[in-house]
């Protein structure tokens, strides 16, 4: 991993716990995708947390100088920010629970190795 990898990584999981994301998780995709290097998943409590944590994530990627693009504001229940080597899913807890993204990269995880 190098250190600008580590360091937007950081900085992702750092904004999410300060602000109160719950269950985060962290895959690593090298390897298993050429879409970005990391994939963190998190909760909010509330449409409106999802959409505090999203402000605030890409306010500090900016003030970083990393780039991102995002979707999902409008209705808040899962909001998508690609900054290109992290991709960062923030869901309400019900839609989080409906898509498991985690389960769903764990078996693209273990079909590569097969």
């Amino acid at each position: 991993m190098n250190n600008n990898d580590t360091n937007l990584l950081t900085l992702v999981q750092t904004v999410l716990d300060d602000n109160k994301a719950e269950d985060i998780v962290t895959i690593d995709l090298k390897g298993k995708t050429s879409i970005a290097n990391y994939m963190v998943i998190a909760s909010g409590t509330s449409n409106r947390h999802v959409a505090s944590l999203a402000d605030k994530l890409k306010l500090e990627l900016k003030q970083h100088g990393y780039p991102a693009s995002s979707e999902g504001e409008e209705k808040a229940n899962w909001v998508l920010i690609d900054a290109f080597d992290v991709i960062v899913h923030i869901f309400c807890p019900e839609v989080r629970e409906f898509y498991n993204l985690e389960k769903m990269w764990s078996t693209v995880a273990e079909m590569r190795k097969n």
